[in-house]
């Protein structure tokens, strides 16, 4: 007999053959182009940097980029993990370059970044989680930019104090781990996570005093309600900011897009997480984790 989540793992599967029409207008960007993306681009072929920006097909790319931003990722380009709505590739991960956090703090450096988002694929196959190279990523951007605010986006680390207890050790300025999906969704979306184990680390961090933040994706398959539940369990579990966008299929090989949100439901996403104490929620169709994360720092 199916359990519960294996079960919504098969409604997901079995919506492919029903699609959602033709992609809205409000979903439509231009393509990369501009002296600053190419500056952008340069730097992080010169440095041997990865941006999930260009891993996840972000489709704010050309806007960041030509703005001077990016949100660098760590640990290497490939994950220990399967989720099914990335588009970063899975496997057995190279070895930990120990140099990168310098060059990602020499780059935030150049680019002369008010504010600085470091993330990372999932590295399970560590003992730490890679905890030790995000604080070391944040301890240098501090030495090198001392006037750069840094958030971090983080795995759950298994739900590992001790890897927390890392992290704190160079804290940043924003605590950012997404919650991706309703947890009814959890078992096609995030087969390897617990949502119960990512809202405990939210909850962790907020007692440690930093600001904190996470993120969903919209069009999954889940209800309106449930978006409303999943912003009430961030909040009671103490997060500060939030993010909502629309989930866009990347390949035929992930899941399919159960439907696209209109504009006017995102802004009611808006309106009632901001009733429920949000400092700030960014609910909007091409929303992202780090989009406009420059303006979160400073509430």
């Amino acid at each position: 007999m199916l359990n519960v989540h294996q079960r919504e793992y098969k409604k997901v599967k079995e919506k492919e053959s029903a699609k959602p029409g033709k992609r809205p207008d409000w979903l439509k960007v231009k393509l990369p182009s501009g002296d600053n993306y190419r500056d952008v681009l340069s730097l992080m072929r010169t440095e041997h940097l990865h941006t999930v920006c260009e891993e996840a097909r972000c489709p704010n790319l050309a806007e960041c980029w030509n703005a001077r931003t990016a949100t660098f990722m760590i640990l290497g380009d490939t994950c220990t993990r399967t989720c099914g709505f990335c588009n970063i590739k899975t496997g057995t991960p190279n070895h930990v370059d120990s140099d990168e956090p310098r060059r990602v703090a020499e780059s935030v450096a150049e680019l002369e970044l008010r504010h600085a988002v470091i993330t990372s694929v999932d590295r399970d196959d560590l003992d730490d989680g890679g905890a030790f190279i995000f604080a070391e990523t944040v301890r240098l951007i501090r030495e090198t930019s001392p006037k750069c605010t840094i958030e971090i986006l983080t795995p759950d680390f298994k739900g590992d104090e001790k890897a927390f207890e890392i992290i704190m050790k160079n804290p940043p300025d924003i605590l950012n781990h997404n919650l991706e999906t309703v947890e009814r969704l959890y078992h096609a979306v995030r087969p390897q996570a617990r949502y119960e184990r990512s809202l405990e680390l939210i909850r962790w961090f907020k007692e440690k005093g930093l600001k904190t933040k996470s993120g969903i994706m919209v069009g999954v398959g889940e209800s309106k309600e449930e978006v409303f539940g999943i912003m009430d369990d961030l909040r009671a579990h103490g997060c500060n900011i939030m993010t909502i966008g629309q989930y866009l299929q990347p390949t035929k090989e992930h899941l399919p897009v159960d439907r696209f949100v209109t504009p006017e439901e995102f802004d009611e996403y808006g309106v009632y997480g901001k009733k429920i104490g949000f400092l700030a929620v960014e609910s909007a169709p091409l929303v992202r984790s780090s989009y406009h994360a420059d303006k979160h720092a400073d509430l």
